[in-house]
């Protein structure tokens, strides 16, 4: 038996396969990880505390930062949560161009994932094609917002303004192209052996594992757990489409490609479905007073984000700015699990399973 030390290594936070400056101190023995511990921090910029001395509209800027690839979820969700705790009502028209905006930035977020977890295990084509597409959503929520990365269209009571003349033909067209350009990332990856070799089986935990660590998204669906807030707690107007929840049971890197890819397809439902619906004409803005003083009290509430279960909580004292503001954050709790499966698993399996498990460190650190 050859007998071999045991040795520490620093994975990141300067490392491309972290997607952000994460720090994983690995003890390896030979090719085997005894023990994996993450150290995060790094990014963080205390956006709860410094909430306490903002105004409810100056805080909306800071969600697009956490998450910076799904700034549009961040967004509603504490718009949401203050419109909850206030009381108001939102307009149709609001509402139709908040769930386009949220679902184009799902698929967007998708495509980045996609692209880069591919680009990490070896992949180069599946990144240039996804970022390809992903540059036709970035160009259509630019047209809407302003911004490319950390979009802010969100206000309490409505949206900051209505959609450009012929904005919404142009997302109606993009969705039929999205699809036909699913079906190519299909014949590229999906049945491609190396692939398979690398993320079947790979990374594998059990739906109770999954609860236990109080994981959502793909990364609970992958395990059987059919749950998605969206249809099971539905919020805006999303009990107004059809669509279906993705579930694989096997629970491996491969279960969460497939609820992924899966996911893409219900979002571009739900789009179509959407543009179909848009009202001809309406208020982009409910009736919100020009000082935004929610009464006293508190709320939480929790929406399908697409890395899972994003929560804003506030307690209000009737001031403009909230007494507290808390957000569960969904890339924060999947991360947990990630020593447990690391345990004695192949230092190549490193980087598969990490990207599989989807985190974003702007969320992860707040």
């Amino acid at each position: 038996m050859i007998r071999t030390e045991e040795m520490l290594l620093n994975v990141g936070p300067q490392h491309p396969s972290t997607h952000g400056v994460f720090r994983l101190v690995v003890k390896v023995e030979g090719e085997v990880i005894r023990e994996a511990t993450p150290v995060i921090g790094y990014l963080h910029r205390g956006t709860e505390k410094l909430a306490e001395d903002l105004t409810y509209t100056q805080i909306i800027p800071y969600t697009d930062r956490m998450d910076y690839l799904s700034a549009m979820t961040n967004n509603y969700v504490l718009c949401h949560a203050t419109e909850t705790l206030m009381g108001l009502e939102i307009p149709d028209r609001a509402e139709y161009l908040r769930v386009i905006a949220m679902e184009l930035g799902r698929v967007a977020s998708h495509l980045v994932w996609f692209g880069t977890y591919l680009l990490d295990i070896g992949a180069t084509s599946p990144f240039l094609y996804a970022f390809r597409d992903r540059e036709m959503i970035i160009n259509l929520l630019n047209e809407l917002c302003g911004a490319r990365l950390t979009f802010n269209y969100m206000r309490v009571g409505g949206v900051k303004w209505d959609a450009p003349d012929g904005w919404i033909q142009k997302v109606e067209e993009f969705i039929p192209y999205m699809r036909e350009q699913l079906k190519g990332y299909h014949d590229l990856v999906s049945g491609n052996e190396i692939f398979l070799n690398r993320v079947k089986g790979v990374g594998t935990y059990t739906a109770q594992d999954a609860i236990q660590y109080s994981l959502s998204g793909a990364n609970l669906r992958c395990t059987g757990v059919d749950f998605d807030l969206r249809r099971d707690e539905p919020y805006s107007i999303y009990d107004r489409f059809e669509f279906s929840v993705p579930t694989r049971k096997t629970g491996d890197c491969y279960a969460r490609y497939e609820c992924r890819m899966e996911e893409i397809e219900q979002a571009l439902n739900i789009l179509e479905q959407a543009v179909e619906q848009f009202p001809d004409e309406g208020d982009v803005l409910g009736k919100v007073p020009k000082v935004i003083k929610p009464p006293k009290g508190e709320v939480y509430v929790r929406i399908e984000s697409p890395r899972g279960e994003i929560g804003c909580y506030i307690a209000s004292d009737g001031k403009k700015q909230p007494y507290r503001l808390k957000f569960r954050r969904p890339s924060f709790y999947n991360l947990q699990i990630l020593p447990k499966l690391l345990k004695d698993e192949n230092m190549a399996n490193l980087v598969a399973i990490l990207g599989g498990i989807d985190i974003v460190l702007g969320e992860v650190d707040g």
